[in-house]
C-alpha cells in the first residue's frame, strides 16, 4: 500500500520540494538530445502549472528538480490568465477551442457549467503531483515516438523531499543538485555541465537567472573541482577515520541520503513544526520530529528521518 506523499500545509504561500525520478531499470538512455528536450518540456509545463524551477539537473538515467510550488488554497485565474498559461503547452487549435468554451459554450450552459470547466483547467496548476505527472507523461510520449518503443519510461513514483524555504536549506539542496555531474565524474566544474541550472544560467548569460544565483554561488561550489590525487571514497574514509565530520566542500562531492530520503529538510523548528502538525501519523514512541543530520557540517540542518545506513556514499 502506498504511503501518502509528504506535502506542505496549504496555508503556506508556497512550498519547496526536491524531486527525483529515475528511468525504469535505471537504464542510461538520456543522451544530449533527450536531455535538451526534457529541459524544454520542463520549462513549458512549469510555466503552465505556475511552478518555479529553482534549479535542476538532468542526468543520463534520472533527473533532479528543486521547485517552488504556490499554494492552491483560494487559487484562481481570470480567463485571460488561463489562456496565457495554456498557450505554453496547447496548440493554436486547442487554444481556440478552450477560448470558445470559456467565452461562449460554457456560459450558454449556465454558471455551473462554466465553473466546472474552469476548474478542469485550474486543477492541474499549483500542484506538484500534476506538474510531475504531466512532465513525465509528455516526455515519455516524445521519447517513445523517437525511439520506436512502447510502455513506461520512468519508475512508478517520483521521490520528493520537502525543503524549508529559507537560505541555508534551499542553498544546500541547490548545491547538492547542481553538483550531481561533478560527483558522477562527468565534469570537474558544474558550470561546464549544460543540463543543470547553474551551468545553464552561466552559459546563457541570463541576467535575471544570474542575479538569482549570486547569493548561492559559494554554496553551489562553482569553484569545486575533483582532486585527481585521491578518490572521493579515499577522502571520505580519511575524514571518518579521524572521527571528524565532512566539511561542506567535502560532503558536496558525496552522495548524501538525507537530501533524497530525509522526507523533510530544514531547521529544527521547521521539521518539529511539520511533525507536530501531523502527530497522529507517527507512532506513540516518536516524541519529536527533528533529527540532526550527522557525519557532515550541514549548518544545523535537520531531517525528519534519522538515517542509519549508508548515509554518506562516494
Amino acid at each position: 500500500m502506498r504511503t501518502a506523499r509528504i506535502l506542505a500545509d496549504q496555508n503556506q504561500s508556497s512550498a519547496v520540494y526536491h524531486v527525483i525520478s529515475r528511468v525504469v531499470d535505471r537504464q542510461f538512455v538520456l543522451g544530449d538530445e533527450e536531455r535538451e528536450q526534457f529541459v524544454r518540456f520542463m520549462r513549458m509545463y512549469a510555466r503552465f502549472c505556475g511552478v518555479e524551477i529553482l534549479t535542476y539537473c538532468a542526468m543520463s538515467n534520472h533527473f533532479h528538480l528543486l521547485v517552488e510550488v504556490p499554494s492552491s488554497e483560494g487559487f484562481t485565474l481570470s480567463d485571460e490568465e488561463i489562456l496565457e498559461r495554456c498557450g505554453h503547452v496547447y496548440s493554436d487549435a486547442a487554444l481556440r477551442e478552450i477560448r470558445w468554451k470559456l467565452k461562449e459554450l460554457c456560459p450558454s450552459q449556465g454558471e455551473q457549467a462554466l465553473a466546472e470547466y474552469r476548474e478542469s483547467l485550474l486543477y492541474r496548476m499549483n500542484s506538484l503531483s500534476e506538474f510531475m505527472k504531466t512532465l513525465k507523461q509528455r516526455f515519455t510520449q516524445w521519447f517513445n515516438k523517437k525511439h520506436g518503443r512502447r510502455g513506461t519510461l520512468w519508475e512508478d513514483r517520483f521521490k520528493s523531499v520537502l525543503v524549508e524555504n529559507r537560505e541555508g536549506a534551499t542553498d544546500a539542496m541547490a548545491a547538492y543538485i547542481d553538483l550531481n555531474p561533478v560527483r558522477a565524474g562527468m565534469v570537474e566544474d558544474p558550470k561546464d555541465y549544460r543540463w543543470c541550472g547553474y551551468g545553464e544560467a552561466l552559459g546563457s548569460g541570463n541576467e535575471e537567472a544570474l542575479r538569482g544565483l549570486a547569493r548561492v554561488v559559494e554554496a553551489r561550489g562553482a569553484s569545486v573541482r575533483v582532486d585527481s590525487s585521491s578518490s572521493r571514497e579515499e577522502r571520505k574514509r580519511e575524514v571518518l577515520e579521524r572521527k571528524g565530520q565532512l566539511r561542506r566542500h567535502e560532503w558536496l562531492l558525496c552522495r548524501v541520503r538525507y537530501f533524497t530520503d530525509g522526507v523533510v529538510i530544514g531547521s529544527k523548528g521547521f521539521v518539529d513544526g511539520f511533525f507536530e502538525a501531523r502527530r497522529e501519523k507517527f507512532g506513540p514512541k516518536r516524541k519529536s520530529g527533528a533529527r540532526k543530520m550527522r557525519y557532515g557540517d550541514f549548518g544545523g540542518l535537520c531531517s525528519l528521518r534519522d538515517l542509519q545506513v549508508q548515509v554518506i556514499r562516494s
